[in-house]
Order: C-alpha cells, then structure tokens, then sequence
C-alpha cells in the first residue's frame, strides 16, 4: 500500500509542476475541504443491529485537467473520515458505540459541465485504509481503541464510485456535494465486534483553484 500512496503523491507533484508551467490554465491546481456524513449499508453476517449517520471531515488535493469545453479530468487526493454509530440496551443499560474510520482516497473523476458554473462529477475511486477508531460509552464509563492499519480485521484497500456535482461561484471558487460509496465490504466475515458492512458518505464542502 505505501508504494500505491508514493505513486499517488509523485502523480500530485507533477500536477503542481505542470500547473506552475501552464500558461494557458489548462491545468490547475486546487485544495478542498469540507464535512462528511457517513453511515453503512450492512452485509451478510451478524449485522441485526440499527446505525446512524456520523458526522467527519474531507481535506485534499485537487487537479483540473481540461480536456474539451465541456469536459475535465478531475484526480484528488483526500483524507477522508467515515463510519457510523449505533445504540443498543444491554441488562437495561443503554449501550453507545461509534466506529470512525480514517482513509486516503483517490478519486478518479470527470467532471462534466452542464450549464454555467453548474458541474457534474462521477467515476471510480480507490480508499486507502489508515486506522480504525472504536468507542463504547455506557453508564460505567468510555473505553476507546485504535486499529491501525496493519490489523487483519479490514481490508486494506476499497474500490468505490462518487457522483455529485460542483458549483462554480467563481474562476477560483465553488461549493461541492457528492455521494461515495465502497463497491467492496470492509471484510469477508462478519462478527459481532467486527460486522461485514459497505461504507457510504454524503460530502458537501469549498474547494480553492490557483
């Protein structure tokens, strides 16, 4: 996976130098930033339990490829968040959970103009794994753990797709809402402290072009 991720930075400092080059802005260069609200979509295996969304946080790079008028390349590289909460009873005691994971993804997108201003995003994306956070707060108190990402317990790597769109505010500006989700499960098997489920996140936030 580190090789992946060196790749991944190597293909962003290119695009930065390239964006320096560029004199007719057909490459640029961005950041973006912004709120994630994830939850899961359970699987097969020991999942008889009810989620709710948690709220997490977006930051990355972007690059701008145009290609045609109406048509751009769009790569990113973004620390994302995700996971869910749940609540559950136990011998009548109220038992709250939050799972929130922490990924490197590359999205892999064309962006499409529809209008003025008005974008629409879609295509592949590749979350890269880098640790795990679990919390349970019951009336006795919270006891907090952190998988890193060499555990067993997740796969590694997910393919996923996003598809949103983006709304230019100005030649530098714009605002962005998108929905992601993980064509693969986080694991094989499910269990009862490590449930089979798929991730899925709604994305709003600014992103910044130079």
């Amino acid at each position: 996976m580190k090789k992946i991720l060196i790749i991944a930075l190597g293909l962003f400092v290119s695009g930065l130098a390239a964006n320096a080059q560029s004199t007719n802005s057909l490459i640029r260069l961005g950041i973006k930033g912004g709120a994630n609200f994830s939850n899961i979509i359970k699987d097969d295996g020991n999942n008889n339990f009810k989620t709710d969304y948690l709220v997490g946080y977006n930051a990355g790079l972007t690059l701008d490829i145009k290609l045609l008028e109406n048509l751009a390349f769009t790569p990113e590289l973004v620390y994302s968040t995700k996971g869910y909460k749940n609540t559950y009873t136990i011998l009548g005691s109220e038992v709250k959970t939050t799972q929130r994971t922490h990924f490197l993804e590359v999205p892999i997108l064309a962006s499409i103009k529809l209008t003025e201003g008005l974008n629409f995003v879609l295509g592949p994306q590749v979350s890269f794994l880098l640790s795990t956070d679990n919390k349970v707060e019951n009336g006795m108190g919270t006891v907090q753990q952190t998988t890193d990402e060499d555990s067993d317990k997740f796969k590694k790597s997910l393919l996923g797709g996003v598809i949103g769109a983006r709304l230019d505010l100005s030649k530098n500006a714009g605002i962005f809402g998108r929905y992601a989700l993980d064509f693969q499960k986080n694991n094989e098997n499910g269990t009862t402290t490590t449930p089979e489920f798929k991730n899925q996140v709604f994305q709003v936030g600014l992103g910044l072009k130079f």
